[in-house]
């Protein structure tokens, strides 16, 4: 049985001087896939990499331990202060709803639930360079490759399915159509069109007949998700050309999860009083 201390509204609070820097806490959502957490865990190793001495730490929503709640009631135990950061990418139920019933269900823990990781250049970033390591063909005309497959390179007959999870919350969508004009845009113009694993529409089938209707028979599926998964599995499986991989641990995302944090305790501090 735990034993915790002292309820949070007996301990003595910290100033501002002595509070100890935010725990990261990135929130995976949580896999059957052996793989995932396997996964995550890398992708953590490569943030602490980039900022020695931060506090970082894997919670998962289900399926896989720790826990969100119980790594949020150590960080209280702890006198922890603890920025959430989503392993997800646009706002949906697990987002808007789960994270802040988990830190509301801990009393007297300071927390904050950042923002998705959502469209940002880094996610294009590393979009793109999961496609490229499928084999996603080089910028320049199809002349500049001797040998090369005719059409491989013509940006007129390739396009992307950028696949991910799916949300019946419209800011989920909007969002994940934000992502896919990022990535467009990485690729020079290429069409991407987002599909969905769940609750929304296209599918990824749907998608990809939509690219083949317009003349794009080179179609390559980008993998929106973290880690691999049943759904991650499911979509790289209807990719007629090439399918990437999931993010896992590429440096660019990396970098965006410690730019969600760092925006979300700023955005904490700036509302705090100033002491005097």
């Amino acid at each position: 049985m735990r034993h915790r201390t002292a309820p949070a509204h007996h301990r003595a609070a910290p100033t501002a001087t002595a509070r100890r820097p935010a725990t990261l806490v990135a929130v995976g959502h949580g896999s059957r896939d052996p793989r995932a957490r396997a996964t995550l865990l890398r992708l953590l190793d490569r943030v602490r990499a980039l900022r020695p001495g931060l506090d970082v730490r894997l919670a998962h929503i289900e399926l896989n331990a720790p826990l969100l709640g119980e790594t949020l009631a150590d960080l209280a135990d702890e006198g922890r202060e603890a920025v959430l950061v989503p392993l997800l990418f646009a706002p949906g139920h697990h987002v808007t709803h789960d994270l802040p019933a988990a830190v509301a269900a801990v009393p007297g823990l300071r927390a904050r639930v950042a923002a998705p990781l959502g469209a940002h250049p880094l996610l294009a970033e590393a979009l793109a360079g999961r496609l490229a390591e499928a084999g996603w063909p080089p910028e320049g005309p199809p002349d500049e490759h001797p040998g090369a497959h005719p059409g491989a390179h013509d940006p007129r007959t390739t396009g992307v399915v950028l696949a991910a999870a799916g949300s019946r919350d419209p800011r989920s969508g909007a969002e994940t159509r934000r992502i896919a004009a990022l990535l467009g845009e990485r690729l020079g113009g290429v069409p991407v069109v987002p599909a969905y694993a769940s609750a929304a529409a296209p599918t990824v089938p749907e998608a990809v007949a939509a690219l083949a209707a317009r003349g794009r028979h080179r179609i390559a599926v980008a993998s929106c998700f973290t880690a691999p998964g049943l759904f991650a599995t499911r979509a790289a499986a209807h990719a007629p050309w090439i399918a990437a991989a999931p993010l896992g641990a590429h440096p660019a995302l990396a970098r965006l999860v410690l730019h969600r944090h760092d925006r979300a305790l700023a955005a904490t501090r700036a509302r705090e009083p100033t002491a005097v």
